[in-house]
């Protein structure tokens, strides 16, 4: 397994898997919860991180990741075309069912 991306905050850790997921990509998040021992274990050591089994995919992952990174955040409100919830317009997929928001308003 790899580390491929180290998460701000776990919202952030949830949307870099399930973009991963959606392109094939298997990743799992460590240090899930980690954030509560904030204090004590080291800070670097208490972020989300984002890990992969397939060492073949990481070049694909990374350029998953640097398209994320890369994007500007939306303002408006999307609605899921799955479920109906309303997400932040810079939400890629439901928070609510994970399905793709792509072209919902």
């Amino acid at each position: 397994m790899k580390r491929i991306y180290t998460a701000a905050n776990l919202a952030d850790a949830h949307l870099v898997r399930d973009l991963l997921q959606q392109a094939g990509i298997a990743a799992h998040i460590l240090n899930e919860y980690a954030m509560a021992a904030m204090g004590e274990v080291p800070m670097g050591s208490a972020y989300p991180q984002i890990w992969i089994p397939q060492l073949h995919q990481e070049q694909h992952a990374r350029a998953v990741i640097a398209d994320y990174e890369q994007r500007s955040p939306q303002t408006a409100i999307k609605n899921c075309p799955a479920c109906l919830e309303t997400s932040p317009g810079e939400f890629e997929l439901c928070w609510n069912c994970g399905k793709p928001l792509a072209n919902a308003y």
